[in-house]
């Protein structure tokens, strides 16, 4: 399990949050497109990838994932004190994690996830960006992915 979520690090998450909030699709799009520049074959998770034959950013189906991810992935982070754990909108942890096991997401797959929201976060409020908030926002990711991997079992 991750460490404490400090009032420093949710005041950088909720800080940087506010400004990415009203870019979300673009950024959902970036985020997704460099998960699968560093790591091609997690394009076979998605089985709306894997079914289609035009090029992946051109995917009609991947910038409203890609979006939604990434604003789950962000305001899981930026009200993880507030809640005192994670928290997901529209969908359970439970759902999450059924899903995740049922594509085959493996440890490797959050590991390049992790690098990914991190670099696409440090591209877009660069002037904000810090080891601080580099370490808060990879704080919040991990409990969050801590989450989702203990609810990692088939749904029934």
């Amino acid at each position: 399990m991750g460490g404490v979520f400090t009032e420093e690090q949710e005041a950088l998450v909720v800080k940087s949050w506010s400004v990415m909030k009203k870019n979300a699709g673009e950024l959902g799009l970036k985020f997704f497109l460099k998960i699968f520049e560093i790591a091609p074959t997690a394009k076979k998770v998605f089985p709306f990838l894997r079914e289609s034959d035009v090029p992946v950013e051109q995917n009609p189906k991947l910038k409203p994932h890609a979006m939604s991810v990434f604003m789950m992935t962000c305001e899981s982070a930026a009200q993880l004190r507030k809640a005192g754990k994670v928290t997901v909108r529209e969908s359970s942890l439970k759902k999450i994690g059924a899903v995740h096991f049922k594509y085959g997401v493996a440890d490797e797959h959050f590991e390049v996830t992790r690098y990914a929201l991190l670099e696409t976060i440090k591209g877009t409020v660069p002037e904000m960006w810090s080891e601080e908030m580099k370490n808060a926002w990879g704080e919040a990711y991990d409990q969050l992915v801590a989450a989702i991997k203990s609810e990692m079992k088939p749904s029934n």
